[in-house]
């Protein structure tokens, strides 16, 4: 089953933007994961035991190297084309 996830995190501490870009590589590295970030959030998709174990494993290591971090997920149990700009149409 492919799904869809939109996420946030929010290092807590002064310096957040360093935590927030190493976040996002670690999570661009792993093969059958599309990555597409913004300025408020980041976007993922694939197949379920790739999206979850994927957030899994590189919020688990970004909280052993960084300490106390609040992740936002929203899940979507559908395959959203996340590389198409939405149309109010």
């Amino acid at each position: 089953m492919r799904i869809t996830a939109e996420m946030s995190l929010y290092p807590l501490a002064d310096e957040y933007k360093p935590t927030i870009i190493r976040f996002i590589k670690d999570l661009q590295k792993v093969a059958g994961l599309e990555v597409v970030t913004n300025q408020l959030s980041t976007q993922l998709r694939g197949d379920f035991e790739v999206v979850t174990g994927a957030i899994n494993e590189c919020f688990k290591q970004s909280m052993q190297e960084h300490g106390k971090l609040v992740l936002v997920v929203k899940y979507l149990s559908s395959d959203l084309d996340i590389t198409v700009v939405p149309t109010l149409d």
